[in-house]
């Protein structure tokens, strides 16, 4: 099993869209090199869901996956939410998920390609958070940030220590507050003035009745990785020398950047339960 991905800024509706003419675009060629190189049974490229609407960069991925080695199947590339997979975070990533036709079943490839998502060796996980009957409810901010210590009070916890001073900017992404009862927008692997508002004061049109009473704040580095679905316990801010430590601003790009681990779960979990099945001898 071969996972990877490429910087999401050259794809992503919120750059410049250059797609594979940005230098950070053709990171994905390099994959394509490993995937020659190593020729696993299952291969997972994930970027921003804004990929799928930029000219043909779609096809061309599923294009050379199909022709490396004796070739990959690939079913047409899912949007997946991670909300709908116990993360509070509403995230939507394509994720292309493409199968070895050197090592699968013949029978199992047929099935996969005839019945698509009916068919029993479909990789790509059903949902198990949602609306719908038979679903776990969505997770809620409260649920997995209700029990934490204000900055302040946060005496061993870099992490939680840590969070953006940037003043509100009207009309520009992330200056927003988040609805603690919901799901969070899409943690981005940015800092400053675009990490999201933990709470806005009265005056700025906070919402947040229980908070009211305390100050202004955007997201610590803590709450964007427990709104990612990282163990609580991670460490992400710390200083153990030049050479090994990691800031406020990198925590919050590395995680911004990060496959949420409960979504990544989900994918390795489904793959797992079909995986002797569409593998067998």
């Amino acid at each position: 099993l071969l996972i990877f991905g490429s910087p999401c800024q050259p794809f992503s509706i919120a750059g410049l869209r250059k797609g594979f003419e940005d230098d950070r675009g053709k990171v994905f060629f390099d994959g394509i090199n490993r995937i020659e190189e190593c020729k696993p049974e299952i291969v997972i490229f994930e970027n921003v869901k804004g990929l799928v609407t930029l000219g043909d960069v779609k096809e061309i991925i599923q294009n050379d996956f199909r022709n490396i080695d004796d070739g990959y199947i690939v079913l047409d590339a899912q949007i997946l939410n991670a909300k709908d997979y116990g993360v509070a975070q509403n995230r939507e990533r394509v994720i292309f998920i493409g199968i070895s036709k050197r090592y699968a079943s013949p029978e199992m490839l047929e099935s996969l390609l005839t019945l698509q998502d009916q068919s029993e060796v479909y990789p790509y996980p059903p949902k198990t958070h949602g609306l719908e009957n038979g679903l776990k409810p969505y997770a809620t901010l409260n649920q997995i940030l209700a029990h934490l210590p204000e900055p302040e009070l946060a005496s061993t916890d870099k992490s939680q220590q840590s969070y953006s001073k940037a003043k509100l900017f009207r009309k520009t992404q992330g200056n927003i507050e988040v609805n603690m009862d919901g799901q969070a927008p899409t943690i981005r692997a940015e800092h400053h003035g675009n990490i999201e508002f933990r709470r806005l004061s009265k005056e700025n049109g906070g919402t947040n009745l229980s908070e009211l009473h305390l100050p202004q704040r955007r997201l610590t580095v803590r709450e964007c990785a427990l709104i990612q679905s990282f163990p609580p316990d991670y460490e992400f801010v710390f200083n153990y020398g030049k050479a090994n430590s990691v800031s406020a601003s990198a925590a919050y790009e590395i995680i911004g950047n990060a496959v949420p681990p409960l979504l990544g779960f989900a994918i390795g979990r489904h793959l797992s339960q079909i995986w002797d099945k569409l593998f067998k001898t």
